[in-house]
């Protein structure tokens, strides 16, 4: 009976041993997870074939999780002006993109603010990502570059839907 006043400090001991040990256990499980998350802004989700297919003709099929629903929705009724080019399709590819960009659209906080244009490349994310000082203003008039909206020439898996920071490479 003599040591029950230490009773206390020997189980605030093993209970901050045993925080110590889960929390190293759960956060190597958890950071893989908040890696994949923190820089695309949700699960990645595989690229429709046919958009694969119609999109990468002229550029990056960007994933769909960019823009919100809204902004895809007019990207696609302006498909027969796409930003300078005729991009339209026929009525069944326009249904089966749609049906696919609607479903898998950005829902998150980052693209819930509809960019003007409906551009990725305005978007106020797309912004805060590519700042002055992160990326120089004179990146995006090099030959390699062309223009924000080049992706692949810089994030060396965006064709895989891979836009991770780590993985950057600025061509001269």
């Amino acid at each position: 009976m003599k040591n029950w006043l230490l009773a206390p400090v020997k189980y605030a001991r093993a209970a901050i041993k045993n925080i110590a040990i889960y929390g190293v256990t759960i956060t190597a499980f958890l950071l893989p997870a908040v890696s994949v998350h923190a820089d695309s802004g949700g699960a990645r989700v595989p690229l429709l074939p046919k958009y694969s297919q119609e999109c990468s003709a002229c550029h990056v099929a960007y994933p769909a999780g960019f823009l919100p629903a809204a902004s895809w929705q007019r990207v696609m009724e302006g498909l027969g002006k796409h930003y300078g080019t005729d991009a339209s399709l026929d009525e069944a590819s326009m249904r089966e993109i749609s049906g696919w960009l609607k479903a898998n659209a950005g829902t998150y906080k980052r693209v819930s603010e509809e960019p003007p244009e409906n551009r990725i490349t305005k978007a106020a994310w797309f912004l805060r990502k590519h700042r002055e000082g992160e990326v120089p203003a004179n990146v995006w008039k090099r030959a390699s570059v062309g223009s924000p909206a080049n992706c692949a020439a810089c994030h060396t898996n965006a064709d895989k839907g891979n836009f991770n920071e780590h993985e950057v490479r600025i061509p001269k």
